[in-house]
């Protein structure tokens, strides 16, 4: 019998300059002293900013020094095979109270060559939004570098940038190369590869408490673009209560939603992956050896490999982001 179970870890909170409240006042999750809250980091194994266990046994612990003893146990063979000693996904929970950046990131080949990291292919899902919320993903035309320059150069980058609207429960998957940024009013999942590599494309012009513009990478970012336009950047999924639907399949990742109104029981005996629950509505408790785990929303869980069965107790329903790595 394994000495791992269910983990739930501390969260790790970011100040940014276009951070709101919705943290707090939506997730209930306490920020303070921070002014305000733009990031939680829920689970990571990014080396600057390394997950620790929140309860159990493993208390205090981090996640990276909980893979290096457990490997396999933890993740999965081939997982571990694949990743090594690095937990190979990044949960956040974003709360946009003003525009991100325009920005975009490198695919493996090119983070690998320039950064010695993996790349960032990443998904959102919509939490809540504000009326009339929106997003950008991609280009609204065919492009090419030399057209994108001239418009970056000349002022006009927001003619060419693909908008959509953001509503609670849609799906945008953004693999790496592709321009985006969240808009005002988004509060949001983001499931993504361990990588904290941003290049920043446009910045709004905005200058942070002591007057400074932040860093721009343009230079960078022109051999990481994908300059493609594609004719749907909003994930089609259809949502249906009491059921696992899948939302996103990729090399990465793949994520269900998972909405359910009773009890339900989940077999991953046959998955060679860890698997993570992002709670992003309702609650629920996981009951696995005669534990109890409760989770509610703006919490994750991370299920180690050796957890192959687990029951699944609710009272007013809930809805999770399944994810793990087939």
């Amino acid at each position: 019998m394994s000495a791992l179970y269910p983990l739930k870890f501390k969260t790790i909170y970011k100040d940014k300059i276009w951070g709101g409240n919705k943290i707090k006042t939506y997730l209930g999750k306490d920020f303070s002293p921070l002014p305000n809250c733009g990031e939680t980091w829920e689970i990571s194994g990014v080396k600057t900013d390394v997950s620790v266990v929140d309860s159990g046994a493993f208390e205090g612990e981090s996640l990276a020094g909980l893979l290096e003893k457990y490997k396999e146990e933890l993740v999965g063979k081939k997982v571990y095979d694949r990743f090594g000693n690095i937990f190979p996904l990044l949960v956040k929970f974003i709360d946009a109270n003003d525009w991100l950046s325009i920005q975009v990131h490198p695919n493996d080949e090119l983070a690998k060559q320039r950064h010695n990291s993996f790349g960032k292919t990443e998904m959102w899902y919509i939490i809540e939004s504000d009326p009339g919320s929106t997003l950008i993903a991609g280009f609204n035309q065919p492009l090419d570098e030399k057209i994108y320059l001239d418009k970056l150069n000349s002022g006009h980058l927001m003619d060419i940038l693909n908008k959509e609207t953001a509503n609670a429960g849609d799906v945008f998957f953004l693999p790496a190369g592709r321009v985006h940024t969240i808009g005002k009013g988004l509060l949001l999942a983001e499931i993504q590869q361990t990588s904290d590599i941003t290049y920043r494309i446009y910045d709004f012009d905005r200058v942070d408490d002591k007057g400074n513009k932040r860093e721009l990478h343009t230079e960078e970012a022109l051999a990481a673009i994908d300059y493609k336009q594609y004719p749907d950047y909003k994930t089609k999924y259809e949502a249906r209560e009491n059921a696992d639907v899948n939302a996103v399949m990729c090399p990465y990742f793949t994520t269900n939603v998972m909405a359910f109104t009773h009890d339900t029981a989940k077999d991953y005996s046959t998955l060679d992956s860890f698997v993570i629950h992002v709670c992003v509505e309702g609650a629920y408790t996981i009951i696995h050896e005669n534990e109890n785990y409760n989770v509610k929303m703006g919490e994750c869980i991370l299920l180690p490999k050796a957890i192959n069965q687990i029951q699944i107790q609710t009272t007013n329903g809930f809805k999770i982001l399944e994810s793990y790595i087939a």
